[in-house]
């Protein structure tokens, strides 16, 4: 009779343990399970994070595949957690993959917000993401145009502009 007595104990602490799924980020989520997010009208923004909703709180995790993105939009999507089977070496271990829109919306304010022009540090220097054609500062030609009210901010532009040319010259002729 003790022996009865010790297996419903015995299973219940063991069994919990054993049907646990893998879960995976800040949020414990499963591989293919689908989310909710809302993604910011400020694209490339550095304050720009991924909320997972209903929590309205941060992802913590990165959105891969949504290219129809546009500036200017505030969207509700949904997304796949994905756990690689073999994690890349030089990426995260887990990411969320786009799936559809739930919903687009267009921003009407006119708030200002920082980017990163410097998107990466490679061999051989930065990534400076700036371009110029026309007299304009292009972050992401045919996307985001930079713009700016303060002549000195223009200066700083033109600055890093000039450094960028000098570094593709330079990538160019020492390679």
């Amino acid at each position: 009779m003790k022996r009865l007595f010790v297996l419903p104990l015995i299973l219940l602490f063991v069994c919990p343990a054993c049907s646990k799924d893998d879960l995976y980020g800040p949020w414990k989520l499963e591989n293919g399970q689908v989310v909710e997010l809302l993604v910011s009208h400020r694209y490339a923004g550095k304050d720009a994070p991924l909320l997972l909703l209903p929590q309205n709180e941060p992802a913590q995790m990165s959105l891969y595949s949504f290219t129809e993105r546009e500036p200017g939009y505030s969207y509700r999507v949904k997304a796949r957690m994905v756990v690689p089977d073999v994690a890349p070496q030089d990426g995260p271990s887990y990411h969320l993959e786009f799936i559809e829109v739930l919903s687009r919306e267009k921003y009407e304010g006119n708030e200002s917000f920082e980017i990163s022009l410097i998107q990466a540090f490679i061999p051989g220097g930065p990534a400076i993401y700036l371009e110029k054609k026309d007299g304009e500062y292009h972050f992401i030609p045919e996307k985001i145009t930079l713009t700016y009210t303060d002549p000195e901010v223009g200066e700083q532009l033109e600055e890093i502009w000039q450094h960028n040319e000098a570094l593709h010259d330079a990538w160019e002729t020492e390679g």
